[in-house]
């Protein structure tokens, strides 16, 4: 469903064309080599959805602002696995700071990706700072992240995808998408349960070596 506030609006449709049902596992590809740490409730159920719940992603709820820097933690604890921490614009613009944290340390396995709708869907889909002008990529490179992308139409996925597996920096994506719903999909909302499971999924990982 596409919020009825920018249908018919030409300046912000040809800006947001992708859809993130198809865009999130098109960047993507193969999730299996990834830890995953998804944002809240958009991002939280594109990358739920990705991995069908399983234990390689976290994702968050109600800790709008987090994703980034969890991010950074698990990358900086973990540097034998490659962490996409997936976010929205307006958790983003909530912890922006975070980008010059990630800059300045580079962990080389660390991924950002912002999925980037324009709105904030948390609050009643207002629009939010990048459908105004705000471009977080631009700040993602003032803040000193070596590789960044903005990926705004099919043709960019592969771009990204590649960038997603072979940098040796951390990564900065912006993907835009259209202001739609994200799959339908019923993750696990109990922060304990994705706690435990994803700890030991990690120390599973551990002990085979990989």
């Amino acid at each position: 469903m596409i919020m009825k506030a920018n249908v018919g609006n030409p300046e912000f449709d040809e800006r947001y064309v992708l859809d993130r049902r198809e865009a999130v596992p098109a960047l993507v590809g193969g999730h299996k080599e990834f830890l995953f740490i998804a944002g809240l409730a958009g991002t939280a159920r594109d990358v739920t959805s990705l991995v069908n719940d399983g234990p390689s992603a976290y994702g968050l709820g109600g800790a709008m602002g987090a994703a980034t820097m969890m991010g950074l933690g698990l990358a900086l604890a973990r540097p034998d696995r490659t962490v996409i921490a997936f976010c929205g614009d307006g958790e983003l613009l909530m912890n922006v700071g975070s980008l010059a944290t990630i800059g300045v340390r580079n962990p080389p396995n660390l991924r950002i990706v912002c999925v980037d709708n324009g709105h904030y869907g948390e609050t009643g889909y207002q629009r939010s700072h990048t459908s105004l002008g705000v471009d977080l990529e631009k700040i993602a490179v003032g803040s000193g992240i070596r590789r960044t992308l903005t990926i705004g139409t099919a043709a960019e996925l592969p771009k990204g995808s590649k960038l997603l597996r072979e940098s040796e920096d951390a990564v900065f994506i912006l993907m835009r998408v259209k202001p739609t719903d994200p799959p339908k999909f019923k993750r696990t909302l109990d922060p304990a349960v994705c706690r435990v499971r994803f700890k030991a999924a990690l120390a599973d990982a551990a002990r085979a070596g990989g």
